[in-house]
């Protein structure tokens, strides 16, 4: 049996988790004002998100899903959801008391804000498996300080300077987020090691199969979906491992294989750009160009 739970409003969120509406559009939720969960004879529950939503669960209550992957979710860890998206949970514990800290806030809030033109650039909300900020316990508590500072806002009486300070503390909460997830790609190190090894991999099996007259060009989405990764968090370990960016490092093995097959003699350029993936040869030519100096021809003739 599923059960569908919509986040859409504030208000609705509070009333059902216990806590009192300070702020139509914001609030940072105490789990532990909340009633006993009890979900019932239910094996899933899909949560549809239309409000900006972090947890800090100090309890697991079931198996947390983001499309077709698994959050390393436990105890301590922030997990992060944007508007439009879906999560499930599956195998939920039928009876427990929840447990932690949220926050909550709708779209609607950061216009007109310097965070609502920047809230895109926090990729993090598009993170899925193997991909939960693990939180220290100084890291913990400076969420918690964050979190604090939103919630004395959000009781003071509203004025001329409220939507400023409570934007500009979240965006400071989301700052923070961005550090605590760097320290995270460092501590880490090891396991995004083999992880660049097996995209290497990936990228020469690629290369030597009929994926490119299938597929195309390779493509930064192929990888992370091969490696249980979403695009943005492959994207963020690839920069933070090779210094460039997953598409320039996928264009310059482009550029690499290309190479070695303008000097196979019987192939023409416009062979070899199929063969690599590209649908139009000039497409091919002008990459190659770019990052090479001169034409596929020429660079044949100047070795």
């Amino acid at each position: 049996m599923e059960k569908i739970v919509n986040l859409d409003s504030v208000n609705e969120y509070n009333t059902a988790n216990n806590n009192k509406t300070l702020h139509p559009l914001v609030s940072v939720i105490d789990y532990s004002k909340a009633s006993l969960r009890d979900w019932g004879d239910v094996d899933t529950i899909k949560f549809q998100y239309g409000l900006y939503s972090i947890f800090l669960k100090d309890v697991k209550c079931g198996d947390l899903k983001y499309g077709r992957h698994y959050y390393d979710y436990q105890a301590g860890t922030l997990v992060f959801f944007a508007p439009g998206q879906v999560a499930e949970m599956e195998n939920p514990r039928v009876t427990y008391q929840p447990m932690g800290y949220g926050l909550v806030f709708h779209a609607d809030f950061l216009r007109g804000t310097t965070l609502g033109k920047n809230i895109q650039d926090y990729k993090f909300f598009n993170y899925q498996t193997h991909e939960a900020l693990h939180l220290s316990d100084d890291e913990r508590q400076m969420v918690m300080d964050c979190f604090a500072k939103i919630e004395f806002e959000l009781k003071q009486p509203i004025d001329k300077h409220s939507k400023k300070l409570i934007a500009s503390n979240i965006e400071l909460f989301l700052n923070y987020c961005e550090r605590f997830y760097d320290r995270q790609f460092i501590t880490r190190e090891v396991a995004h090691k083999g992880i660049l090894e097996k995209f290497e991999d990936l990228l020469n099996t690629y290369f030597s199969s009929d994926k490119p007259h299938i597929i195309g060009l390779p493509s930064v989405a192929y990888f992370a979906d091969e490696l249980h990764l979403s695009a943005n968090y492959f994207g963020d370990l690839i920069k933070k491992e090779t210094g460039q960016s997953a598409k320039d490092y996928i264009q310059n093995k482009t550029i690499e294989v290309a190479k070695n097959k303008v000097f196979e003699n019987d192939k023409t350029v416009n062979e070899i750009a199929y063969e690599l993936g590209f649908k139009y040869p000039q497409h091919f030519t002008r990459l190659f160009k770019q990052r090479v100096g001169v034409s596929p021809n020429e660079y044949k003739n100047l070795n």
